[in-house]
């Protein structure tokens, strides 16, 4: 390790280094292919904010995080803008408020952090003094640093400009920024937070736990509702920040490993879906579901990618993804075994049925996915994308297979000496499971062949009619029911309309505000003197009382 008052270099910046890098070279190769216009412009500031993400990884000094840190807000703004369309403008500078704003809660939280443990602000590091949360500032101090971290990484309620920017955005900095390095980054402050500047109470724990837990629910509930691919991967981009907010809010070895290591995963994943959106995209010029469909045998490579990075996302063994997630549910059985019955362990006992009912909803959600592209009658016919296009996505879904497989010798023991040791029990043998699951493939595939020649294949019809593709069932109506749900319906009508968006809301006030003020402010001479005299008097009264 190599320490000194402005850099840091232990295992776990460099583990978060060798992925910065990482996906700096996979994502560039896939520019190539993709990238037409703005060339210089996008690939200056692609390699600015590679370079801003390195300093935040290997700073010590809370100066020079908060400085790269605010720069990576700028880098943000720009690439989101190059390539605009008609309401670009609006989602980027809703992206640059949103995290650039909360840089601002993250200096105070620094300054308070630095005047609580005694350090000069100049000279504060990250690593050099764990400060217990025993009093309300050191508890306010971990909030607004966290508010810094969820900005960045997309946990609710900070996490509304994803969603646009997945939808809206160039696909190469959708899978740059939002998919793979904001989540290390906000992650990987997050646990530098948990683990070497603060010594969680239990409120500091219930209030991760919480922010986690709707997250998981609260975004993997509008990703089931929504039509077009790219927002619905935004809205899973954003659940999945949940999961790891959980690992790290056990505070414990095996917690904080599993908090890093689906940071990681949900990179590897994420990145892969948004790559293979973009190819959809390229090849069909939409990213509706309702009007894809059946490209399963045109784009095979590309659908073969995205399934696995569906299974890896939604748990299913033996992906990454599942390995992630198992480790997590561990972290927090574990604390729930250690706390006595009371508030905090009805908290990790309801964080748990969240994380697992949240997987289960990813898994439909994914299924509406895939069927609705790949699935069913062709609507678009399509060739697959150029080996420049494929790279990236084909890399990416081998390393959900070697993590999840062999994730006990390949990634596990940097992780391992990255948050200082921890012990993984359980019955899970990945080997053993994975053979379990090939043979069972096998099995169906022979019967299959078997049963082949007794199966007919006819159009779909109802009732005796054939149906046209325009007539079929679209997978997108089929999952609105969720809409209609009693208890879902009032909720799903709110954000429709933007309620739970903090942005919007505090816009709202703001303009509410400016109103109030240009009412005041209406031009007439004796309105201004009757604001002078009730001023007047004000001061007379405060200063004469």
């Amino acid at each position: 390790m190599i320490r000194s008052d402005f850099f840091l270099i232990d295992s776990l910046s460099k583990l978060i280094g060798i992925f910065v890098v990482f996906f700096t070279v996979i994502i560039f190769i896939y520019s190539l292919g993709f990238i037409k216009t703005k060339k210089l412009s996008y690939y200056f500031w692609f390699f600015v904010t590679a370079l801003a993400s390195l300093g935040v990884c290997f700073s010590n000094n809370l100066i020079l995080i908060t400085i790269f840190w605010g720069f990576l807000g700028l880098t943000l703004f720009q690439l989101i803008s190059l390539h605009s369309e008609a309401n670009m403008p609006s989602v980027a500078k809703k992206a640059f408020i949103i995290v650039a704003g909360s840089d601002g809660f993250l200096l105070f939280g620094f300054l308070l952090y630095a005047s609580l443990s005694a350090q000069p602000f100049s000279n504060a590091s990250i690593a050099a003094h764990a400060l217990p949360i025993n009093s309300t500032l050191a508890l306010i101090s971990f909030i607004l640093i966290a508010i810094g971290c969820f900005a960045k990484a997309g946990c609710m309620p900070f996490h509304t400009w994803i969603p646009e920017v997945a939808e809206s955005a160039s696909v190469p900095v959708v899978a740059y920024l939002p998919a793979s390095l904001d989540k290390l980054l906000g992650i990987y402050l997050l646990l530098r937070v948990v683990k070497d500047m603060f010594v969680l109470n239990s409120a500091a724990q219930a209030i991760l736990m919480i922010a986690g837990s709707i997250t998981i629910l609260g975004a993997v509930m509008m990703a089931l509702i929504q039509h077009n691919v790219r927002k619905l991967l935004g809205y899973h981009a954003v659940s999945q920040v949940g999961y790891m907010v959980l690992g790290l809010a056990c505070a414990t070895p095996l917690g904080l490993a599993a908090g890093l290591f689906h940071m990681v995963n949900h990179a590897i994943y994420k990145s892969c879906l948004f790559l293979g959106a973009g190819n959809i995209e390229a090849r069909t010029g939409t990213g509706e579901l309702d009007n894809l469909g059946g490209l399963g045998k045109f784009m095979p490579l590309t659908f073969i990618t995205t399934l696995i990075a569906s299974f890896s996302i939604s748990g299913i063994p033996p992906f990454n993804g599942f390995v992630s997630k198992w480790m997590i549910y561990q972290g927090l059985i574990d604390v729930s075994s250690s706390s006595a019955w009371g508030t905090m362990k009805v908290i990790v006992l309801l964080s748990l049925l969240c994380a697992l009912i949240g997987s289960g909803l990813t898994l439909a959600s994914f299924l509406k996915l895939n069927s609705g592209v790949f699935m069913g009658s062709c609507k678009k016919p399509a060739k697959e994308a150029g080996w420049l296009l494929l790279f990236a996505p084909v890399v990416l879904s081998l390393l959900c297979v070697g993590f999840g497989i062999f994730a006990s010798i390949t990634i596990l023991p940097f992780i391992n000496k990255a948050v200082g040791g921890f012990s993984l029990t359980g019955l899970w043998q990945p080997k053993l499971a994975t053979g379990l699951l090939i043979m069972g493939v096998l099995a169906g595939f022979i019967i299959f062949k078997i049963m082949s020649r007794k199966i007919r294949t006819v159009a779909s019809f109802v009732g005796g009619e054939t149906l046209t593709v325009e007539e079929e069932v679209k997978i997108g109506d089929f999952y609105n029911t969720f809409r209609q749900l009693a208890p879902l319906k009032g909720l799903y009508a709110l954000a429709e309309k933007k309620f739970f968006d903090l942005y919007e809301q505090t816009k709202s006030f703001c303009f509410l505000f400016v109103r109030f003020l240009r009412y005041l402010h209406n031009g007439v001479l004796p309105s201004y003197l009757s604001w002078c005299l009730l001023g007047a008097l004000g001061l007379f009264f405060a200063f004469f009382k």
